[in-house]
């Protein structure tokens, strides 16, 4: 499987012109690059009367309150992973200020996830069952259960007009929604793709995590937030200066059992050939980090492909957590941070890898321009 953009995309490839954060660094891009190169831990100990989960401690968002930070307007049903991205695409655009290529109509989102929000699903489907009747549920709280909620209420928030899309990806969610939002560019369906991906801590993801996590991941804390990118095509983005990186590619695979370490070196081959640049080009590498066997492997596939140091010169994302369905687009986000403060030489190629141990792998190679 390939999540490549079409070959009409190749000759002309996406790039990144802007890009917003909301982290358990803080609200914004500029809390995210300082604690991402800062290694700052963001564990906290959890309010034992507001959660109800079997860890006691997590990485948050600090004081992401969604009436203080979007206002009451609309914000009475909306759950959280909806204001995470919200507040993020709010943010992007504020940055990116007359810089989009795209009006409303033409530009596009695409929002990464892994199922939405587990916890409105749930509290709907609870609410259902222990009522006097199954159809006794609040109805206002019936589009939080639907994943693309998230995307939905991002569109209408900002009045985008263009193609919305939700991707559920697991951990290589940001990285589907960056191949798709290539895609969308090299068909000529948008002129700018606002992408990204979201994740929310929650009393269900934590609970649903504490009961899938192997034994070889115990003691991994969750983490949350959303990661949002403008991307627009090089020939209307790159002759200004505002292109920050160059998309060459993006794959995909799936493995089986403990095969993880072939199946990645296979997509490390397929992404390396459409980006059309080799092994012995790529400057640094970002792993995902992911806790236990698929992760060790990981890294171990990486360093023999393109060496230690490469690896150790990515920032680590260890300090935010497990962000599960954004991860990959932090890790992006990461890179970015990076090369904005001039620590990495401009037109050095970077890779991003990303593994979920539910059998999928996936890598994006980008060249990170001058700041």
């Amino acid at each position: 499987m390939t999540l490549s953009a079409s070959a009409s995309a190749t000759l002309n490839r996406p790039v990144i012109t802007a890009w917003s954060a909301v982290s358990p660094h803080g609200i914004g891009k500029d809390e995210f690059v300082a604690g991402t190169l800062a290694g700052k831990s963001t564990s906290a100990l959890l309010d034992e009367e507001e959660w109800a989960v079997p860890d006691s401690r997590a990485c948050l968002v600090p004081g992401f309150s969604l009436r203080e930070v979007l206002g009451k307007k609309g914000t009475r049903s909306m759950d959280r992973v909806t204001g995470l991205a919200v507040t993020a695409v709010r943010d992007l655009l504020r940055d990116c200020g007359d810089g989009r290529r795209g009006g409303d109509e033409e530009t596009a989102l695409v929002l990464g996830t892994t199922t939405g929000s587990a916890q409105s699903m749930m509290d709907f489907t609870r609410a259902s069952l222990v009522g006097e009747r199954p159809f006794y549920v609040d109805p206002s709280l019936m589009p939080n259960a639907v994943m693309n909620c998230a995307a939905g209420q991002c569109a209408i928030w900002h009045r985008l007009k263009g193609p919305n899309t939700t991707i559920a990806g697991g951990r290589i969610a940001g990285l589907s929604a960056l191949s798709y939002a290539g895609g969308l560019l090299g068909s000529g369906r948008a002129e700018t793709v606002l992408c990204g991906a979201v994740e929310e801590f929650s009393n269900a993801r934590a609970w649903l995590d504490h009961h899938r996590r192997r034994e070889d991941a115990a003691g991994a804390l969750l983490g949350e937030g959303c990661a949002m990118f403008m991307l627009e095509s090089a020939s209307m983005a790159g002759h200004d200066g505002r292109a920050l990186a160059e998309v060459l590619a993006v794959e995909s695979r799936v493995y089986f059992d403990n095969g993880v370490g072939p199946v990645l070196d296979a997509c490390l081959d397929g992404v390396l050939r459409r980006g059309e640049v080799d092994a012995s080009d790529v400057w640094l590498v970002s792993a995902s980090e992911l806790a236990g066997h698929a992760g060790e492997r990981e890294r171990e596939v990486l360093t023999a492909r393109f060496g230690a140091a490469a690896l150790d010169r990515a920032p680590s994302l260890a300090a935010i957590g497990d962000t599960s369905g954004a991860s990959a687009a932090f890790q992006i986000g990461s890179l970015l941070s990076l090369s904005g403060q001039g620590e990495v030489p401009a037109g050095s190629v970077a890779i991003v890898s990303s593994v979920d141990d539910d059998g999928i792998v996936a890598c994006a190679a980008l060249r990170l321009l001058a700041a």
